[in-house]
């Protein structure tokens, strides 16, 4: 055997497409192990995305704990097998950002007890298979032939190459989780939520807006360490807030005051009246102006479509039959319609058929766009796709009760919001199945298997946080769902602070069109408390610090991994202290 070539009879250093070999690949072993992460890490992510309002993607996680399990525990040797591990866990936790980017809105709009919880469910199994059915026939065409880049698909196949840093990368992501579940377990015996640092400085009262307080949180300091500089523009929004607009207020006199005509300086009380409503409308700017740059990207989809129609072997032997996929297409649109017909009272069957149509019909166009976007820029506007489907949805529901439309059109937005995230996670695993030499039609029956378990995960998920904490709180402030339900609000002219949201719309709006997606992480940091800005910022100075210091190399293969085992481990504890919250109070 030459020393380029691996044990598993591929070539680990090439960096285009690896020939086929015949390795197990779609079996039962990656299927389960498969059903096994996808269930932790979609828990995981979606408490974290309720904490901190964005996720993390899920493949390279998956890719980690699946050498551990299939190579390091099972003994199986096949990269093309963990691929198709890592696709059936990254398709079960595509429902993560889906479900937790929509349904949360409802909640916070106090509208649960009017939830089906198996309609929706139901709903986001229907969209996903739809995203995913949508997005197979151009997997040729963007992957093969316009060769789009897709970071994320590249990360994970250089994961998949390297079988021996699989296996050390696993043990620090399980030892790191061990730790961080065990100190949150212990901060949570022992009340420590915060570390109040202002106190221990002595700051005044008059200057409490500086709000030197830290999340006791190490899963905030993991996510800051993954995004790296990515989460700058993030931590700016939280400091710009604190430390330069609450003191020039003050200097200038221009806090707010109380009903008892006091000046506020809580820091709590200036995010909730001033900065949390400006964030919010920073969000819905940024994800509109999102929305519009990745127009020009129709186009460009279009044209993949027509020159993929044009190829004969477009769906050669290694794709799903075309046939099939017409049938999974029609079967989960006429599910689509029949949720969204009985998803309130008063629906109907007509107005149910044009919003399950509305549905389809956006999520083929948003999965083309979204594909595109992330292979291209690595940047995916699906908050903003997401504000775009559920406000033309409620337009649908004109002429019906307030809570009854909110409720159908949310719930078919969400189902689309899945469909969405599917698309994209999708054509990122093709990527990574491009490269190490998987079968595209294998790794398309694993995303089709995996996709059906993660809406039921989520909205279970989402019953047991809401029951334990409450969505919307200051414990799960779930931005994505804030902001999704003020747009709601304002549609259907509840009292909001308009003057405040339209404010942060322009200014998010601009930052946005500046550089993609800037205006929704700077919008994140005025809306999330700046305990949990500040904790973030200790994880970006660490990957700082560690890439200065001990290379990018050290980063990407033990600073990551520990980071993500950090959050996985405080998630899973936190879900776990719902579980004993709700069971105790039974």
């Amino acid at each position: 055997m030459s020393e380029s070539t691996s044990e598993h009879g591929v070539n680990a250093n090439a960096e285009g497409p690896i020939a086929y070999g015949p390795y197990p690949e779609l079996s039962k072993h990656a299927i389960f192990v498969g059903y096994f992460l996808g269930v932790i890490i979609a828990m995981a992510i979606g408490y974290a995305s309720l904490k901190l309002g964005f996720s993390i993607e899920g493949s390279e996680l998956a890719a980690i704990l699946g050498f551990g399990i299939l190579r390091g525990i099972l003994r199986r040797r096949s990269i093309v097998e963990n691929n198709v591990a890592q696709t059936v866990a990254s398709a079960v936790n595509g429902a993560s950002s889906g479900l937790m980017f929509s349904v949360p809105a409802i909640f916070i709009l106090g509208y649960g007890q009017e939830l089906n919880p198996y309609i929706v469910t139901f709903g986001a199994i229907a969209g996903a298979f739809l995203g995913i059915a949508f997005i197979i026939p151009l997997r040729k065409q963007m992957i093969d032939f316009e060769r789009l880049t897709y970071p994320g698909g590249v990360a994970v196949a250089t994961i998949l190459k390297s079988p021996g840093a699989g296996i050390e990368k696993a043990k620090l992501l399980v030892g790191a989780m061990l730790f961080s579940g065990t100190v949150h377990a212990i901060a949570l015996a022992n009340g420590v939520h915060d570390i109040h640092l202002g106190d221990w400085l002595g700051i005044p009262d008059d200057y409490a807006y500086l709000n030197l307080m830290f999340y006791a949180s190490l899963m905030t300091i993991g996510v800051g360490y993954i995004a790296g500089r990515g989460g700058v523009a993030f931590i700016i929004g939280g400091y710009v807030c604190y430390f330069f607009l609450a003191p020039m207020l003050d200097i200038t006199g221009m806090l707010p005051v109380d009903a008892a005509g006091n000046t506020i300086t809580d820091a709590n009380a200036l995010r909730i009246g001033l900065f949390r409503p400006t964030g919010i409308g920073m969000l819905i700017g940024g994800a509109i102006i999102g929305v519009l740059l990745a127009l020009p990207l129709i186009r460009s989809a279009i044209k993949s479509m027509q020159n993929s129609a044009k190829v004969e072997s477009a769906m050669s032997r290694d794709e799903m039959p075309i046939k099939l996929l017409y049938v999974a297409i029609v079967g989960a649109a006429i599910l689509l319609m029949v949720m969204a017909w009985t998803s309130a009272d008063n629906v109907g069957i007509g107005r149910g058929i044009a919003m399950g149509l509305l549905g389809t019909l956006w999520i083929w166009m948003a999965g083309i766009i979204l594909s595109e976007a992330i292979g291209r820029t690595n940047w995916s506007p699906l908050s903003g796709m997401t504000l775009v489907a559920v406000t033309i949805l409620i337009m649908l529901t004109s002429g019906m009760e307030t809570t009854q439309a909110i409720v159908a059109a949310v719930t078919v937005g969400a189902a689309t919001c899945v469909a969405m995230s599917q698309a994209t996670d999708l054509m990122l695993d093709m990527k990574t199945g491009y490269l190490v030499g998987a079968t595209p039609r294998m790794q398309q029956m694993g995303q089709f298997a995996g996709a059906w378990l993660g809406p039921i995960v989520i909205i279970v998920l989402i019953y047991v946080l809401h029951q334990a904490f409450g969505l919307g709180s200051d414990e799960l402030p779930a931005p994505q769902g804030q902001a999704l339900a003020s747009m709601v609000n304002g549609i259907t002219g509840g009292d909001v602070p308009t003057e405040k949201y339209v404010a942060g719309a322009l200014l998010g709006g601009l930052l946005s069109a500046m550089m993609t997606g800037l205006g929704i992480t700077v919008g994140l940091g005025f809306y999330l408390p700046f305990n949990i800005v500040l904790t973030y910022s200790l994880g970006t100075l660490l990957r700082e610090i560690s890439d200065r210091r001990m290379g990018q190399h050290w980063s990407d293969n033990k600073g990551i991994p520990i980071a993500a085992g950090i959050i996985v481990g405080e998630a899973l504890v936190g879900v776990g202290d719902a579980v004993r919250i709700i069971l105790s109070a039974s």
